[in-house]
């Protein structure tokens, strides 16, 4: 079959057209394509054919299925359309409908190279025949005909934007011309259509371009353009350079789905309306009892409003309330940066710096941020801009009256629903069963207390017997007075869940029971198989589909699986109370070997030949299913998607008695968390190992947890205690004989040594390091201390020897196909040619490590090659080359939001500018740098923007500042033992002498 919805409707069988007459038909046809694979209720149909007044009884039931049994008969296979307990579903299998055909092929593109990327988005562009959904006026569909037609002209965007990248200037510039006049609204367009006359030479037109914007914008909007659209007016009027770059990072769409079956809360919807528009202080908190519909209400509102937010809406789950400990501020704040762009690298270690980034982040943003399930208003503050253009919408059980009082946070109080909103929303559930027994059902809105969540959960259970099967079941004395006790409404829908539970098979149950096991919020089908002891996913997905279906398990993007608070709670309970000690704890072994394994196997992609994962002797198959990690890249994802289970299994291991695995893991993810930026995980991963390698008396993995601690200390510029780590780590090691662990620890204390200027100590302890991998006969792992001790060399007027060194090191990284050791000494060989003279050689190493780099998905590898390339052209004194990429590095490290690095290319930026005399510039770019390294703690970064700012005040004769900012300079560079401490004391005494 084939089903196209991008211009008017037309359905293929066989490669032949198939009417499908009658406007009824065609209307049930375009909604039930419109939500293809997804059940679409029996009372949204009616709705949608007939209208909620004259479809909402028995004779608009049968009329809906005589509608169904004609559309079946125009499908290939009548089984295409079924019914189940949710409503109607119509399969539509892969490529068959035009709008996911698009979908895809858009999906595609922008991963793909800008020549393919034009070819892709070509291709689905031309799907398109119309406007969707063309001739149909069902109100239904005007979201989905809404989402079509945006992602449309997303797409124009991003095929316009991959051919300027292409150097198309000229041949585009018609288009644009066309398309903006069309759609004058659309900053991005005007933005491609400035680039597109510039770089075809036509400044002037590009700034007519701009006005011409500008004054739509004022006149039909009331605004003025937007900071792009300024910032790329400026480029223009300045003449610089500009790249056309892909699509930045994504805007953020975090809301969940929206809940099905919402009725009422027209009052509560009116209010958060009424304080979008109208609240001085942009907060309002949804608060009440448990499950009186807090987060539907919230969710509701938020997709209703969701375009009124341009830049996005954040959502967090806070956990509160349920099983797991809510979730700290700090946790929060890195979750929602994150969500924003910033890499682990970015974000500050401590809290307060950490709240003051988020607010930098979202000042002046027009962003919703939906922070569901609070549990005080002490993990709300934090995480509150410091801007009026944020809308920030709170749930919570708690009444939050600080946050009132303090905050002057709008409270809306959501009570239990009216009698009017409980029979609608039964009877939008139950549909025609509601209607066949009344008073059944009137008495299970009481049963039920007019509570959302019980109500929903009751309807689910109907559906498989008598309304007032239920409702007997439901007169037990226990059930109903937890039902009705609203002081405690995690007991109160106890029995609902038990009802659920009792009719699963024993299987299912099983499953059920073994997610109060699983120490993680989200999980997918292989851990869970593991969980279980199966040995097929396709066994534990099917179980998973049952309890979906059951409303039990929510599964989310991704083909994740989740528990909401009180059935993660109701799930512990049962796998207490159900399953022996034993059981449990094997089913945490079982959970905590998938990991451990299959983790192994993702960092040894990341890390070939890890010595010390290879020490942990694990078998070669110990679980029966694992997701397929056949290369770096799926590897690396599947690290990033696990991290956070991966650290509470961990501390749960250590919580349950299963202490070495926390230990393993420990080890096993270092690499990874260390290279990741992840600096929060490690330092909470290797301080529990720690703890239990002390309370073990087990020298070895002490010393490995030491180790580990001394890199997140050495990231984070915590140098006095990064060494004393790695000493306390040596001396372990030393005395244990534990040699291969003495290697890498070994590796990092001569980086150390040699970056605080202790070159011989460095130099000693790297040949020793390389001696012992040499030893053990692994010529890679020997790589990584030989690329560090080549720096000191250089340090020691020795380029041979540091050449000879970085030589063999890539050519060992390049036979093991390791991109990270490829990397380092094709970066490091770059910097000793171009500190030798030899910039064609540096040159050569330079784009090489550029290029692996961007192949690896490091973006701050990509930052310091393409600076290194700076630098050489500013050797060769083409300055203007060096200040492109200069300012390429620049971009990438504001996007990450690595201020650290962004201080580093402040500094060569100025340096570059202060070699071709614009000295003004260049005493910008120091100052800047110090900012952004005052920000992020980045002590040498701050020193050299000193000393840059000392050279420059010497040269326009000024000596007294020289002199303020050299000793500047020079007492940083003694505290961190940097060799320049003594370059600098020399330009000292030659002033003073």
């Amino acid at each position: 079959m084939r089903f196209e919805v991008l211009g008017p409707l037309r359905v293929h069988r066989d490669g032949d057209a198939v009417t499908v007459s009658g406007t009824l038909r065609r209307n049930l046809l375009a909604v039930l394509l419109a939500r293809a694979n997804e059940p679409v209720a029996a009372s949204t149909l009616l709705d949608t054919l007939w209208g909620r007044q004259d479809g909402q009884d028995a004779a608009g039931l049968r009329r809906l299925q005589v509608q169904v049994h004609r559309l079946r008969g125009t499908l290939d296979d009548p089984e295409r359309l079924s019914f189940g307990p949710s409503g109607y579903c119509l399969r539509v299998r892969a490529g068959e409908l035009d709008a996911d055909q698009f979908g895809a092929l858009l999906d595609e593109a922008s991963a793909a190279d800008p020549r393919r990327c034009v070819e892709l988005t070509r291709e689905a562009l031309d799907l398109w025949r119309g406007s969707p959904y063309q001739g149909f006026d069902v109100p239904d569909l005007l979201g989905e005909i809404q989402r079509l037609s945006e992602r449309r002209l997303v797409a124009v965007e991003q095929l316009h934007a991959a051919e300027l990248r292409l150097g198309r200037h000229a041949e585009v510039t018609g288009e644009l011309t066309d398309l903006v006049r069309q759609h004058p609204l659309r900053e991005r367009l005007h933005g491609l259509l400035m680039t597109a006359l510039y770089l075809s030479g036509r400044q002037a037109d590009a700034l007519a371009a701009y006005r011409g914007a500008r004054d739509v914008l004022a006149e039909d909007l009331g605004l003025d353009p937007g900071p792009e659209l300024r910032a790329l007016e400026g480029q223009i009027l300045r003449g610089e350079r500009i790249e056309v770059t892909a699509p930045a990072h994504a805007v953020p769409a975090q809301l969940p789905r929206d809940a099905a079956g919402f009725v009422g809360r027209t009052a509560e919807l009116a209010r958060l309306d009424r304080l979008l528009t109208e609240a001085t202080a942009p907060v309002a908190a949804i608060t009440g009892t448990g499950g009186a519909g807090k987060t539907a209400l919230a969710v509701r509102w938020a997709h209703r409003n969701r375009d009124r937010f341009h830049d996005g809406q954040l959502y967090v789950d806070l956990r509160g309330y349920g099983p797991d400990q809510p979730l700290s501020a700090d946790e929060t704040l890195t979750a929602l940066l994150r969500a924003l762009g910033l890499d682990g690298a970015a974000i500050p270690q401590e809290p307060t710096e950490r709240a003051a980034r988020f607010r930098t982040a979202v000042d002046r943003k027009n962003l919703l941020i939906l922070l569901d399930n609070a549990h005080s208003t002490a993990q709300i503050r934090p995480l509150l801009p410091g801007t009026d253009t944020c809308f920030v919408l709170v749930t919570s059980r708690d009444s939050l009256s600080g946050l009132v009082a303090r905050e002057g946070a709008h409270r809306v109080a959501l009570g239990r629903m009216t009698a009017e909103e409980a029979h609608d929303l039964l009877g939008e559930l139950l549909g025609e069963r509601y209607h066949a027994e009344p008073e059944a059902a009137a008495e299970l809105i009481e049963r039920c207390v007019r509570l959302p969540l019980a109500l929903r959960i009751a309807a689910e259970r109907v559906r498989e017997r008598a309304v007032a099967e239920l409702v007997t079941e439901l007169a037990d004395e226990r059930a109903r007075l937890d039902l009705l006790d609203s002081g405690d409404p995690d007991t109160s829908v106890r029995a609902v869940f038990a009802t659920s539970y009792r009719r699963l098979e024993p299987e299912a149950a099983r499953l059920f029971r073994l997610f109060g096991v699983h120490p993680g919020h989200d999980t997918d089908v292989h851990s869970l198989t593991a969980l279980t002891g199966g040995d097929s996913p396709r066994t534990t997905r099917r179980l998973l589909d049952t309890l979906v279906r059951a409303h039990l398990v929510d599964e989310t993007a991704g083909q994740r699986y989740v528990l909401h608070d009180l059935l993660a709670t109701y799930a512990a309970e049962l796998t207490e109370t159900v399953d022996t000690p034993a059981e449990r704890v094997g089913a945490l072994t079982r959970l905590l070997d998938y990991y451990l394994h299959t983790a192994s196997r993702a960092v040894r992609f990341l890390a070939p030949d890890d010595l010390e994962i290879n020490e942990l002797n694990l078998p070669d198959s110990p679980v029966a299913a694992a997701p397929n990690l056949s290369d770096y890249g799926a590897a690396l994802s599947w690290l990033d998607r696990e991290r956070a289970n991966l650290i509470r299994v961990a501390e749960s291991a250590a919580a349950r008695g299963l202490p070495a695995y926390t230990t393993s893991l420990s080890r096993v993810l270092s690499w990874y968390l260390d290279v990741a930026m992840y600096l929060d995980d490690a330092e909470r991963l290797h301080t529990r190992a720690l703890d239990i390698a002390r309370d073990h008396d087990d020298p070895v993995a002490e010393g490995i947890a030491l180790r580990a601690l001394g890199l997140v200390h050495l990231c984070a510029h915590r140098f006095a205690d990064a060494e004393r780590s790695f000493e306390e780590s040596l001396a372990l090691h030393e005395k244990a004989d534990a040699r291969v662990f003495q290697a890498t620890t070994l590796n990092h204390l001569g980086a150390l040594c040699g970056f605080a200027g202790r070159v011989e100590d460095g130099i000693r302890h790297l040949r020793r390091s390389a001696d012992l991998f040499h030893e053990f006969g692994h010529r890679l792992m020997a790589e990584r201390p030989l690329t560090t001790l080549a720096q000191l060399y250089l340090r020691q007027g020795r380029p041979e020897d540091a050449l000879g060194c970085l030589r063999h090191a890539f050519t060992v990284a390049e036979e093991h196909d390791y991109p990270p050791g490829q990397f380092q000494t094709s970066y490091a060989l770059a910097g000793v040619y171009r500190d030798t003279g030899r910039y064609s050689d540096a040159l050569e190493c330079a784009h090489r490590a550029l290029h692996i780099a961007r192949r690896s998905r490091f973006p701050n590898h990509e930052t310091i090659a393409l600076y290194r390339i700076g630098t050489i052209h500013t050797r060769l004194g083409e300055f203007t080359e060096a200040l492109r990429f200069h300012g390429q590095a620049l971009a990438i490290a504001r996007t990450s939001s690595s201020t650290q690095l962004e201080a580093t290319v402040l500094n060569g930026t100025a340096e570059t500018h202060a070699a071709a005399g614009a000295s003004a510039e260049a005493r910008r770019c120091h100052l800047d740098a110090m900012t952004a390294a005052a920000n992020r703690g980045a002590r040498y970064e701050h020193a050299r923007a000193h000393a840059g700012l000392g050279d420059l005040h010497q040269r326009h004769g000024e000596h007294d500042k020289a002199v303020e900012h050299w000793q500047q300079a020079l007492t940083t560079y003694r505290e961190l033992r940097a060799p320049r401490a003594e370059e600098i004391a020399e330009k000292l005494a030659a002033v003073s002498g």
